[in-house]
């Protein structure tokens, strides 16, 4: 270890509730280095249990809190082992930065709110190392949607890359698909929610192969064997959300099995993998009417995260309904697609720790830039 070195840990865990993300960055010089990361499922009945904890249910406080509290618990073992990987000592860290799981976003409600699982308390004190969490609801309390806050991370990261062009725009597929554009001409960032990619595209698939060994479309394989529902894509793409202008947000508390259920009702027969296709092509067009609704007509280039980005089909699509820019993969900047969501919590940690904001209002549509999120010690 060098003494010189400036290390945080970043944990994320999506919208696609598949995965707990752990990364080990060192801030110091003049770009982050991610040093190591790990992951793990989150399991049974974990995982299900958040799932349900999206939508209404009975005793859903009792459930709540045990799974704020078993989630924290799974965060202290990855982070542990994590710190055994890599070979540090708790105290080489200087802060966590969780996001947790959220299972609410309600950012439109009469009064706005979004809840994130994974007691910060907890965490710190299994760990014994500070940590920072409950990053949304300061910028939601002043206003804003309380996503998506990758964008100033992506600015932070990303910026010569676009000092270097007119625009570029980087796209997370995540279980939602989220886009950050950074224009040349000026310091203002764009950002927002597009609307469902993993969540819909994992949902369906898993609904149609429930004795697979994976739980995704592995390539896109299953959707590129399918034909585009035509008359389904086009009310798809009519949905309230996708016309609805940024700043915007969204997540599985919308976007979820029942949504999709409400469209096909309207459908008399349809195939399993003639759906797939369809959520395939209604997330690449949704993307493609995001990157319009910025109206910067310089985006040449668009760096993909994210899940998604291993997609070879969906990229397919995307490249199709959007060939004014060119397609890349982030890694091409020297940052691995699956990890940059995990290092952009690492980032938002020592952003509070330096007493530095960490939204864009401009994105958010926060009344202000603000520092975000809350401390807890071991």
């Amino acid at each position: 270890m060098q003494a010189q070195q400036e290390l945080y840990i970043g944990l994320m865990s999506g919208t696609s509730m598949d995965a707990l993300d752990a990364v080990l960055v060192d801030f110091q010089g003049t770009q982050p280095k991610l040093l190591q990361h790990i992951d793990t499922p989150l399991g049974e009945p974990l995982r299900s249990e958040l799932i349900a904890l999206c939508k209404p249910g009975n005793n859903e406080l009792h459930r709540l809190a045990l799974a704020d509290r078993q989630f924290a618990e799974l965060s202290a073992e990855l982070v542990l082992k994590l710190l055994q990987v890599a070979g540090y000592p708790a105290s080489a860290i200087q802060a966590i930065g969780s996001h947790g799981q959220t299972v609410r976003h309600m950012p439109e409600a009469i009064s706005p709110y979004t809840v994130q699982l994974g007691d910060p308390n907890t965490l710190a004190a299994l760990t014994g190392i500070p940590v920072v969490a409950d990053f949304r609801r300061k910028d939601i309390a002043l206003g804003g949607q309380g996503a998506p806050l990758v964008p100033a991370f992506h600015d932070a990261l990303f910026r010569q890359q676009a000092a270097d062009a007119d625009a570029i725009a980087i796209l997370n597929l995540g279980g939602i698909a989220n886009i950050s554009v950074l224009q040349a001409q000026n310091n203002e960032v764009l950002g927002f929610d597009t609307g469902p990619a993993n969540t819909l595209l994992d949902l369906w698939f898993q609904l149609q192969h429930s004795d697979a060994a994976d739980t995704f479309d592995r390539n896109g394989d299953y959707a590129a064997s399918g034909k585009v529902i035509d008359r389904l894509l086009e009310k798809l793409m009519q949905d309230p959300y996708i016309r609805q202008a940024p700043p915007k947000s969204t997540g599985r508390e919308y976007f979820n099995q029942q949504w999709l259920e409400d469209y096909l009702e309207q459908l008399p027969h349809w195939h399993g993998a003639d759906l797939q296709a369809t959520l395939a092509e209604f997330t690449a067009q949704s993307v493609a009417h995001g990157l319009q609704q910025c109206q910067v007509d310089s985006i040449k280039k668009v760096y993909v995260a994210g899940g998604g980005a291993f997609n070879r089909d969906l990229m397919q699509r995307l490249r199709h309904n959007y060939p004014q820019a060119n397609w890349h993969s982030v890694a091409e900047l020297g940052v691995d697609p699956q990890h940059l969501e995990a290092m952009a919590f690492a980032w938002l940690a020592r952003q509070y720790m330096l007493r530095q904001p960490g939204n864009l209002p401009t994105v958010t549509g926060a009344s202000r830039a603000t520092v975000l999120g809350g401390l807890y010690l071991p």
